[in-house]
């Protein structure tokens, strides 16, 4: 009997970690593997995570050749031998009965000596000018038992393959196109192939630069339309202004307000409107004052916020100066006359009995007078929501006609969105939400979501009337307004960002509100999250890893000293792990804040980027060390320009002292940071500092063990046997010692804080940033499924080298990280999976479905049924 051989081939595996690790298991099995992107026809097996449109796989699936998954090897190492593949074989359901699983069906046709291949009896010609791209489906049909012919006038070729199915190859023999290959092998839904099996950097820039302008109409196509225009009152508005006012005598109107007649005088202004019509600023003027002192019946107040409708309905404010003028005459406070902004604020605040008004009321709110504020705010409301959609269809208008930038912006501040009554506005917010928390009130919810839509719409309108003038512009005015409203949120539990936070209508605001927040707190609790631009790729490598270490902080008081309350710098990121805040005499070495001991330029940098403390923790000068760890604001998780802490540096000189200390005395440590891979505990190994390796392993436990490197290598790997002995004896005694005295506690309010505000984080990114999901693509040949392919296939950074919009570069390298969301989420802490909050199971609900997008952008539907539990990190490959 002859022995079988195993002789592997990969494809589609690009991590180094996993491709080592499946190497190493070949060879000691005593399997051998081939190298290269070419396919070798004396292979007996081929690794995929999953179907792909590359040349090994087609090939080896037209060969009959074993196609199994990864963990084939990896339970195969497990048990000491070779398994059978039958359950590791990787297929493709395809919808056509007569081939349910086309990969199996050819194997065991070929096993069976059925036939020799897929292309058996084929002679093919191949119609092609790249060369290249030309010998990749040579190979493939030749594997397949195909023979190529080079003679046109063959008259025994069976089969033409051309670019263009359309082109007269002289041939007496049927052409097709490329995507036939593959649409024989694996049925009739298999997508394009001939755009990915493509070797010419002439032919991919072009792919590329067809795939930006196809991407370009795809994202415009996904301008929504705007959710906060009130249809119901854009459908009664009149489309433009009268042509000239109509003059009306309103004398009968002034003679009634004299006599206290104040219910008939608004009986008769409500008889004279019609378009054109303004009623006397003055008579408007008084019945207000009289509202707003509640000395009315309830008829009035329903009557006079009719009238108001009314006259807005008939003059429309936008594109008129003269009905602004109006409005903003009328509506304001008659006995302040402070303005419209003073007059929504102050409303807003005799409904909530807050002291901060422009004056006081005579007494306590009635409920029909607090029904009429909050009417009266909804009117403000409905004013601007008109000139959004005025604004949004291109209708002329301009500051001066306009109510709402008249109300929020002076001519100073209209290019800042946090113009000082904006952030008022934002304070007032969350001031209501506050006093609101524990209320069941209706008409102060009902307050609260009218002030969270004036926001949004104060904040649409900025924004759309700025988007295309300066990007740039945008984004800062969006940024400072969100840092405002996380210093305000400061002060707040937990439980108030729940409801503060996923109230919010604008999906830009939320996003990044959101973003500003988990920042804040994160710097407050020491959680380093960088300071990049906000990209998906952030959210899921840096926000969520965040989430574990905030919730395995130790509490106030617990083991040494909390210095991670130190306040957010607005607009900046801020690494506060250090000993700041703690006493000079608590830090043993320490000789207190002597100007003599302090070295000077302490926070200068030099040519390579670091900071004196690099400098100390170089020459293990640590009585240095400690005096500049009690300086308030130090940082010892800072870097230099190559990305090195002060850990690192001691660790790679074996400044054992100094690591000692910093371990000691600086409890928010980054002990897992990695510059190209080399963690601190990588560091000291590779330089032979052993003491210092103990230190790390004894004070962090085996999570450093499990760091590995650009080269994919552990700690473990970097040492000889002996040595990975004692390693491993010094990681358990720190996990013991961890799980001993470990203090570190949940706080269940801030853990649900947290997971709400990265669940609307990522929810808003996705809605916001447009990052495409399965159902907006239906044809593989759609900008998504391409965009797709090409990614796989290459980086982002080659295939948008030549794109010049910004917007589609961050789209593919949103794409990208998607495609790869396997391979960037990290395991989530089992303090975190097992908390059964309520925010924190949508949290991890949402990581799930997001993954799931993975597949469904680039596979097949009939084939999603295959990867259930199999959520691939890459797809398509050229090797």
């Amino acid at each position: 009997m002859v022995e079988k051989t195993f002789t592997f081939q990969i494809t589609g595996i690009k991590n180094p970690q996993i491709k080592g690790k499946l190497l190493r298991g070949i060879h000691k099995l005593g399997g051998s593997y081939i190298g290269g992107s070419i396919y070798k026809g004396r292979a007996t097996h081929l690794i995929a995570h999953c179907t792909l449109a590359s040349e090994k796989f087609l090939a080896a699936c037209a060969g009959g050749k074993w196609i199994v998954t990864p963990q084939y090897v990896i339970d195969s190492v497990r048990n000491g031998k070779w398994l059978p593949e039958v359950a590791y074989e990787l297929d493709f359901i395809s919808q056509a009965p007569e081939a349910t699983r086309p990969i199996r069906m050819w194997r065991t046709r070929v096993a069976s000596g059925t036939v020799s291949g897929a292309f058996q009896g084929w002679r093919a010609v191949l119609l092609m000018d790249d060369r290249k791209r030309r010998e990749i489906f040579e190979r493939i049909l030749m594997a397949g038992g195909a023979r190529i012919s080079s003679c046109a006038s063959d008259q025994s070729v069976t089969h033409v393959f051309t670019g263009n199915i359309n082109t007269d190859s002289k041939i007496g023999a049927p052409c097709y196109s490329l995507d036939y290959i593959a649409q024989h092998l694996l049925g009739s839904s298999w997508p394009v192939i001939s755009e990915v099996l493509s070797s010419s950097p002439v032919d991919n820039t072009q792919l590329f630069s067809e795939l930006e302008i196809q991407l370009k109409d795809y994202v415009s196509k996904l301008v929504l339309p705007e959710r906060l225009v009130s249809i119901d009152y854009v459908s009664h508005a009149t489309t433009g202004h009268p042509s000239q006012s109509s003059v009306v005598d309103f004398s009968n109107v002034h003679s009634l307000i004299e006599c206290g007649l104040l219910t008939e005088a608004l009986e008769e202004i409500q008889g004279m409107l019609h378009p054109g019509v303004l009623p006397s600023p003055q008579y408007m003027c008084s019945l207000m004052h009289h509202a707003l002192q509640g000395e009315v019946k309830p008829y009035f107040f329903s009557t006079f916020i009719n009238i108001l409708h009314n006259i807005l309905r008939n003059n429309p404010t936008w594109g008129s100066p003269t009905v602004v003028k109006y409005f903003l005459h009328i509506l304001q406070c008659p006995q302040c006359k402070g303005g419209t902004w003073a007059l929504l604020e102050t409303s807003v605040r005799w409904c909530v009995s807050s002291g901060e008004c422009c004056h006081l009321l005579p007494g306590s709110p009635s409920p029909e007078l607090i029904r009429f504020l909050c009417d009266l705010q909804a009117f403000l409301l409905t004013i601007f929501r008109h000139e959004l959609f005025a604004s949004s269809k291109g209708q002329s208008g301009g500051s001066r006609s306009s109510v709402l930038v008249r109300t929020f912006w002076n001519i100073w501040q209209r290019s800042t969105l946090g113009s000082r009554t904006v952030q008022q506005l934002a304070g007032l917010l969350i001031h209501t939400t506050s006093c609101a928390l524990s209320s069941a009130e209706d008409w102060k919810q009902r307050l609260l979501c009218t002030l969270h839509d004036t926001l949004a719409v104060v904040v649409e309108y900025w924004c759309q009337e700025h988007s295309k003038l300066n990007k740039s512009l945008l984004d800062k005015g969006m940024e400072d307004l969100a840092e405002h409203i996380s210093i305000l949120c400061q002060d707040h539990p937990p439980e108030f960002l729940l409801e503060f936070v996923p109230n919010m209508p604008s999906l830009r605001l939320k996003m990044v509100t959101a973003d500003s927040i988990y920042r804040c707190m994160c710097c407050r609790n020491g959680v380093s999250v960088g300071t990049e631009p906000l990209t998906l790729r952030k959210i899921v490598s840096s926000y969520l890893p965040a989430l574990g270490r905030l919730c395995e902080r130790k509490p106030a008081g617990a083991g040494g000293p909390r210095v991670a309350g130190t306040p957010a710098r607005p607009g900046g990121e801020l690494h506060t792990a250090s000993c700041a805040g703690v006493a000079p005499a608590t830090l043993p070495g320490a000789s207190g804040l002597d100007k003599k001991t302090v070295p000077k330029g302490l926070h200068r940098v030099n040519a390579a980027g670091e900071l004196p403390i690099h400098r100390i923790c170089k020459r293990n000068q640590v009585e240095m060390l400690l005096n500049v760890l009690s300086v308030p604001g130090t940082d010892v998780n800072v870097k230099d320009y190559a990305g090195w802490t002060p850990l690192h540096e001691a660790c790679n000189h074996g400044s054992s002292a100094c690591v000692q200390a910093l371990l000691q005395h600086c409890p928010n440590l980054h002990l897992d940071v990695q510059v190209g891979g080399v963690s601190p505990l990588h560091d000291a190994l590779l330089n032979g500092h052993v003491d210092i390796a103990k230190m790390l392993l004894q004070y962090a436990g085996s999570p450093l063990l499990e760091l590995r490197d650009g080269q994919g290598r552990t700690p473990l790997d970097v040492v000889s046997p002996a040595l990975q002995k004692e390693l491993g004896r010094w990681a358990q005694e720190g996990d013991s010692a961890r799980d001993a005295q470990d203090v570190r506690t949940i706080d269940p309010p801030l853990l649900e804080a947290c997971s709400c505000l990265l669940r609307c984080l990522l929810l808003s990114y996705v809605l916001v940033r447009n990052v495409p999901s399965y159902e907006a693509s239906a044809s593989p040949r759609d900008a998504v499924p391409r965009l797709s392919r090409a990614l796989a296939a290459h980086s982002a950074r080659r295939v948008t080298a030549a794109w010049g919009d910004p917007l589609l570069v961050r789209l593919a390298e949103d794409l990208e990280t998607l495609l790869g969301l396997r391979r960037h989420l990290p395991i989530m802490p089992g303090v975190v999976t097992q908390f059964q909050g309520t925010q924190t199971r949508l949290l991890l609900l949402q990581e799930k479905q997001l993954t799931s997008k993975c597949i469904h952008l680039y596979v097949p539907p009939i084939a999603i049924s295959c990867y259930r539990d199999k959520i691939p990190s890459q797809y398509w490959f050229t090797c």
